[in-house]
């Protein structure tokens, strides 16, 4: 099986080095399309020889095509592949907004999976959602989500529109954990510690709570209750949270995140 990179920005190169890393493909089985040279230094053992500037007939030969392209780079590079493609390629495509039945009509052709993955991926600890056309068949799925599997999880959906949800979610979801962990961060400088150290007691706090609840069976709100005691510290800053109302106001924010994944869908 031969995979072809098309765009070797921040995901294209994720999947290079899930892929070498994984062992999935071999290093002659990868395939990568740019608009600028690869340093070797940056191709994660692909072959050099495998690495193109320039649409051509050998990088088509791939099995599957994975498009790494910015949003607005697409109309163009369909333009550029269009003549190269057959009806057995199958498209795994990363670019947000563009839809299954845009990438079959600029494609001309029917094999497609679409993908939202999150940054996490970069480190082998992403998650990602996929949907594919009624042309791809039940092996096709499975290869390429084992391929998607590669950068960490993945749900598969039935229904493409749930996507734009899933950008707002996870997609958009390491954002929300940052701006939270920043907050706590800048709180502990204000109460005496170092940068340093407040970056050191967050990160490990995030970090361990994460796989507390990830090794248990107890919700969120079972959690919260072992950690509040009652008239304690920690229910005086719930309280506070309670009442400028942070909760709601999060789930306004990525409802705010899910109409514009909407809006850039249309």
């Amino acid at each position: 099986m031969k995979i072809a990179i098309i765009g070797f920005g921040n995901m294209g190169q994720t999947y290079a080095n899930s892929f070498m890393s994984s062992g999935f493909v071999g290093t002659s089985d990868v395939l990568i399309l740019n608009k600028t040279k690869i340093e070797e230094k940056n191709s994660f053992g692909i072959d050099a020889t495998n690495c193109y500037t320039e649409p051509n007939p050998q990088i088509f030969e791939s099995d599957i095509l994975i498009l790494a392209v910015k949003p607005q780079d697409f109309k163009q590079l369909a333009s550029e592949i269009k003549a190269f493609l057959n009806p057995e390629h199958v498209v795994l495509s990363v670019m947000a907004g563009i839809s299954i039945d845009m990438m079959q009509k600029q494609l001309g052709v029917t094999k497609i999976v679409r993908s939202m993955p999150n940054i996490p991926t970069q480190i082998g600890e992403g998650m990602t959602v996929f949907c594919a056309s009624n042309a791809v068949d039940r092996k096709e799925l499975f290869i390429v989500q084992n391929l998607i599997n590669t950068t960490g999880k993945s749900i598969y959906i039935e229904r493409e529109e749930m996507l734009n949800a899933a950008t707002a979610i996870s997609g958009s979801g390491p954002a929300y954990v940052f701006h939270f962990m920043q907050a706590m961060i800048e709180s502990a400088i204000k109460l005496g510690f170092s940068a340093s150290e407040a970056d050191f007691l967050v990160s490990k706090t995030f970090l361990g709570s994460v796989q507390l609840q990830n090794r248990s069976t107890l919700s969120n709100e079972a959690w919260i209750q072992r950690v509040a005691s009652k008239g304690g510290t920690t229910e005086a800053a719930l309280t506070v949270f309670s009442q400028k109302k942070l909760k709601e106001n999060i789930i306004e924010g990525i409802e705010a995140a899910n109409a514009r994944a909407v809006e850039f869908g249309t």
